[in-house]
């Protein structure tokens, strides 16, 4: 994942997308003479769109065209496509709506190299989407639709996929947004991990040596079919089925690796130094699994009170805002409150975002009532405040929120909505600033659209956007990064956390709140 996810209303398979387009799209071909064929686009004419054409420029003898229209119609079968080419699944055009009487025909060259051609396909789908959902209508003041027009003419003559998707990127910087963006099908990979949190595979994390470019263990993670075979940190992957991984970079070892539950992969390994004897080699099969990816990491700290008790203060840091979080600290909280936990420190140092929808539900796990989260505003400037129906917090302990710079998007959100509902005192450093909320949808070709749809304001109307969120307490600039995930793994050890001094700012505000007196 990127330092910086975007944060995201939905997850979604294309497949449950409704329809944005009405009437549906079209896609179909034309002879504009009898040795010249061209791509066809439909859609509903409104009056602010302008009729835009390309002449055909390339010559594609029938047996191109039908292939070309055979893979359109089964690609639809199969219901690959986002929103705009979710509603090209029908080929004819109802025009029952006088205001959608009219309907306005692009005409493109199809590029004769395959990679291009289903580039052009991610493109027009691309497109669409911005067209129908991107935050800011005009779309940067520009003419969307001739920007589909150039950026396909621009297209047609390439003959690599990665210069074609260079193109797409390209069309999308005008936009003048940096957090819309696709990226390619590796990239949505990883980026579908991190937010589901969990994979399939055997646990290993690796990372290819700069010097080198040798591939070593990082880690693996406890309890995996790696940790349970005796691989460790620093050991060496020289093979991966037999197959030499010289030259192979960490990523795609790691796909390798990645497989159904159940399947086997058989690696080979070099521990030590001494590579002069067979000793340090050893071959290991490895049955893959269910690999969990934990966003949640917990401690409970002895806290010393002012008049000299020793009460229990329970520390949970989330690193991001995966599918599975609000259920995990849902249960790292009630945990906490059947061990007499009477205070709490929620950090989200450092956490650059994830889902909008978790971070929701995190913040209703610590407040009551029907309290405004946070205030969405769509691309026409409606506002829409978002609520909690009847929250029942399952603690109403003393609570602070750590923040940083590295702290944004879902983070932002929920720092907000716990300081904004007087829920908690915020502690650090002044936040990234992200008051933008994207889309997530994969395209046909496994690749994903990152799309800015709304923007946000805080429950108390503070706009975040290239602001960011003060905090109410500075800490000291000492130790301002998040503590190392290894010192959270045994939960009896908080030594270095109490040696954090933005943990020491926090548990004297936690003091400070008790003096004051909590309402329950």
């Amino acid at each position: 994942m990127e330092s910086l996810s975007p944060i995201s209303t939905k997850f979604s398979n294309p497949n449950s997308l409704p329809s944005l387009l009405s009437p549906f799209s079209t896609f179909n071909h034309r002879r504009k003479s009898r040795k010249c064929k061209a791509w066809t686009l439909s859609f509903p004419c409104f009056s602010s769109y302008k009729t835009v054409a390309t002449q055909c420029k390339v010559q594609l003898n029938d047996r191109d065209l039908v292939k070309f229209e055979s893979d359109w119609r089964r690609s639809i079968g199969r219901g690959l496509f986002g929103v705009a080419a979710a509603a090209a699944a029908m080929f004819s055009v109802c025009c029952d709506s006088p205001a959608l009487a009219e309907s306005l025909t692009v005409a493109f060259p199809v590029s004769r190299a395959r990679e291009v051609n289903t580039v052009q396909r991610t493109l027009v789908e691309t497109w669409g989407l911005i067209r129908e959902t991107f935050i800011d209508p005009t779309f940067n003041h520009q003419d969307w639709d001739l920007k589909l027009q150039q950026t396909m003419v621009e297209m047609f003559p390439l003959r690599t996929a990665d210069a074609a998707y260079n193109k797409i990127s390209g069309m999308l910087s005008t936009l003048g947004d940096p957090f819309t963006r696709i990226i390619s099908p590796k990239e949505y990979q990883n980026f579908r991990i991190g937010s589901d949190g969990n994979l399939q595979g055997v646990g290993i994390f690796i990372n290819a040596e700069p010097r080198t470019g040798h591939l070593i263990v990082l880690s693996c993670i406890e309890g995996s079919p790696a940790a349970r075979a005796g691989i460790h940190e620093g050991d060496e992957l020289i093979e991966i089925n037999g197959e030499r991984l010289d030259g192979t970079d960490d990523e795609t070892a790691a796909q390798k690796l990645r497989g159904r539950v159940g399947t086997t992969v058989t690696v080979k390994l070099h521990s030590g130094t001494d590579w002069g004897s067979d000793s340090g080699f050893r071959e290991v099969k490895l049955s893959r699994d269910f690999i969990k990816l934990s966003p949640i990491s917990s401690a409970i700290i002895p806290h010393k009170t002012p008049d000299g008790h020793v009460s229990k203060l329970g520390y949970v840091k989330l690193s991001a805002f995966s599918q599975t979080a609000a259920a995990e600290m849902e249960n790292c909280i009630h945990e906490m409150e059947a061990q007499d936990v009477c205070s709490y420190i929620l950090d989200l140092r450092n956490n650059p975002g994830g889902l909008v929808k978790v971070g929701l539900d995190v913040a209703q796990i610590w407040l009551d009532g029907d309290e405004t989260l946070v205030n969405t505003i769509d691309r026409d400037g409606n506002m829409l405040p978002i609520n909690m129906v009847d929250g029942h917090a399952i603690t109403r302990d003393p609570l602070v929120v750590l923040v940083n710079e590295g702290s944004a998007s879902a983070s932002e959100i929920l720092a907000g909505a716990l300081h904004d509902n007087g829920r908690a005192i915020l502690v650090g450093h002044k936040t990234f600033g992200k008051g933008k909320i994207q889309s997530v949808t994969e395209l046909h070709d496994g690749s994903a659209l990152f799309v800015t749809v709304a923007k946000y304001l805080s429950p108390a109307l503070h706009d975040i956007d290239q602001v960011g969120i003060t905090p109410d307490v500075q800490c000291s600039t000492e130790m301002l990064s998040s503590p190392k995930e290894s010192l959270l793994k045994d939960k009896s050890s908080a030594s270095s956390l109490e040696a954090d001094s933005c943990i020491m700012v926090a548990e004297h505000e936690l003091d400070v709140q008790e003096s004051k007196g909590t309402p329950s």
